[in-house]
Order: C-alpha cells, then sequence, then structure tokens
C-alpha cells in the first residue's frame, strides 16, 4: 500500500504538464520563527512590481498570517465560499495593485473531506477570478492532518525556508525526509533566511544538499538567501512590506533579486496549467491520497 501511495502521488502531480500559463509555488518550513510568511509576501510584492499577477494562498489563522505584513485584518475565508457563505471577491483581499490574498487557514484542512458539490462550488469560484493569475504562492501551515500541504503535493515547486540555526536546518532536512519517502517529491528548493552573509547561506545549502544527495532523499536547488536585516524587522513591526518601508535595504534587494530568479523557475515533474486546472488536480489528490504516517 505504501509503495501505491507513492506511485500514486508522483503520478498524479505529472498529470499536471501543459503549458507555462501558471506557476504555482508552495513555501514550507521546518519550525516556526524562520520568516516564512514575511518572505511571501515581500516576494509577493516584488512580483506584482515586476508587472505579474499574483495570488498568495495562506493557510494561516489570524495573528499569524500574511495580511498582517500589509497591516489588513482577515474576516474571512475560502471555506465561507465552498460553503456558499460568501463570494469569493468578498474573501479575497487587494494589498496593492497585482497582488491577491486569500485567506485559507480553515479550508485547506477541509479538501480532503468536501462533497462533490462543494469541490464543484471552489472549482467555479476559483475559475472565475476577475483577472488572470499569474502565479500562486502559497504560504504553507505546519498544521495539517496529513502530514504536509495538499497545496505543497500539487504545486510545481516547493521551497523549504530555513534560517542560520541548528534547529531549523535539522528540522528542515527532517521535513525533507519525511515528504520525500510518503510523497514521492524528489525536489525542494532552499530558501535561506535571515543570515550574516551569502557565504553563510551558500555554506548552509552546500550541507543539506550535500546530505540530502548522498542518502538518495532529494534533490535540493537553492533559491537565494535573504540577509539578517533590521529593516526587515521594523518594516513587520509596521505592518508593510520592507520593499515599500526600505526598497533600498539589502533584504528589499535580496527579495527583489529571488523574485527575478522565480520567474524563470521550471517545475521539477510539469508545467503550469491554468487556474482552473491546477485546483482540479489539487481536489483530485487531496481526495485520493491517503499519507504514510509521518514520523519524527
Amino acid at each position: 500500500m505504501a509503495d501505491f501511495r507513492v506511485d500514486q502521488a508522483a503520478g498524479l502531480r505529472r498529470l499536471l504538464g501543459g503549458g507555462q500559463q501558471l506557476q504555482v509555488v508552495t513555501f514550507v518550513a521546518g519550525c516556526e520563527g524562520v520568516g516564512r510568511s514575511v518572505a511571501v509576501a515581500n516576494l509577493g510584492v516584488a512580483l506584482a512590481r515586476l508587472g505579474k499577477e499574483v495570488l498568495i494562498i495562506d493557510e494561516h489563522a489570524s495573528r499569524d498570517d500574511i495580511a498582517s505584513s500589509f497591516g489588513l485584518m482577515v474576516r474571512h475565508d475560502l471555506l465561507d465560499v465552498v460553503q456558499r457563505e460568501l463570494a469569493l471577491p468578498q474573501v479575497l483581499l487587494q494589498p496593492l495593485h497585482g497582488l491577491r490574498l486569500l485567506p485559507a487557514a480553515r479550508a485547506v484542512k477541509k479538501l480532503g473531506r468536501l462533497s462533490l458539490a462543494q469541490q464543484q462550488t471552489l472549482l467555479d469560484a476559483m475559475s472565475s477570478l476577475e483577472r488572470p493569475v499569474d502565479i500562486i504562492l502559497v504560504d504553507a501551515s505546519m498544521a495539517h492532518p496529513g502530514g504536509f500541504s495538499p497545496f505543497g503535493l500539487a504545486s510545481q515547486e516547493a521551497v523549504v525556508v530555513l534560517s542560520g540555526s541548528s534547529a531549523s536546518i535539522t528540522e528542515a532536512y527532517s521535513l525533507i525526509k519525511k515528504v520525500s519517502h510518503a510523497f514521492a517529491r524528489r525536489h525542494f528548493r532552499i530558501l535561506v533566511n535571515k543570515v550574516r552573509s551569502l557565504a553563510d547561506a551558500r555554506s548552509i545549502f552546500d550541507n543539506i544538499a550535500q546530505v540530502a544527495g548522498q542518502r538518495g532523499i532529494a534533490r535540493l536547488e537553492y533559491a537565494g538567501a535573504i540577509p539578517l536585516d533590521e529593516a526587515l524587522r521594523q518594516s513587520c513591526q509596521l505592518g508593510r512590506p520592507v520593499l515599500a518601508q526600505a526598497p533600498d535595504s539589502a533584504a528589499a534587494g535580496a527579495l527583489r533579486d529571488i523574485a527575478g530568479e522565480l520567474l524563470y523557475w521550471q517545475g521539477s515533474e510539469q508545467g503550469g496549467g491554468g487556474v482552473e486546472y491546477f485546483i482540479q488536480q489539487l481536489l483530485h489528490l487531496s481526495q485520493r491520497i491517503t499519507p504514510n504516517v509521518l514520523r519524527a
């Protein structure tokens, strides 16, 4: 049964093959405190400023969400749309032109248990977005009944965010190992946050990539690094993206560089289809994949 699940997960992701209309990138972390949400929020801003239509799907509850990075408050959830209590435009937030935010903390936990009618409601809602989406960024929660975000399983790219602390590195490696064994995901990108130098970031990446490669766990690629920057901390406290608050800071420059590189990432197993196609495959995966038990 375990082998069947692994093969099924890999096969379903390959079904996403097609054109390059949509990029879907999920950001995950092995532990809290690595700055994942702040990084996702600022990358969304950088991509929007490059002329892309960006949708951030946030799996976190209030006070730990993307909206707070923009000084906004979340009042509704994608689940309200699925349950036909609200229309999608009533749930979406728009911090700035070209960037939309979709709170989905409650909805993502129920993806595997939606009725056929609810699945169709979700598909219809996401297919009716007023403007086409170029890039979806997912800020994935660590708390999933299946052990890993279904968006992370279905997306083209999974980026593991870690910092320079030994605990962060250990937990990131543990997460990669678990997901590789349980879901046959063999490719991840590594984003190193809160580091004092690019040399430190490269050294951290080289070490974790070498271990993962030698043990046949996964192939890791370097996504970039964000320096430890007081400007980034201050912008978080003010509820503003650092690209707006301190555009000339080292952190802002690094985030712009990462966003520019992200546009040229190629999915490890598939290209992108449209939003409707991605949601179809997400629902298919959520309903049919039962993961192995993930052990520490």
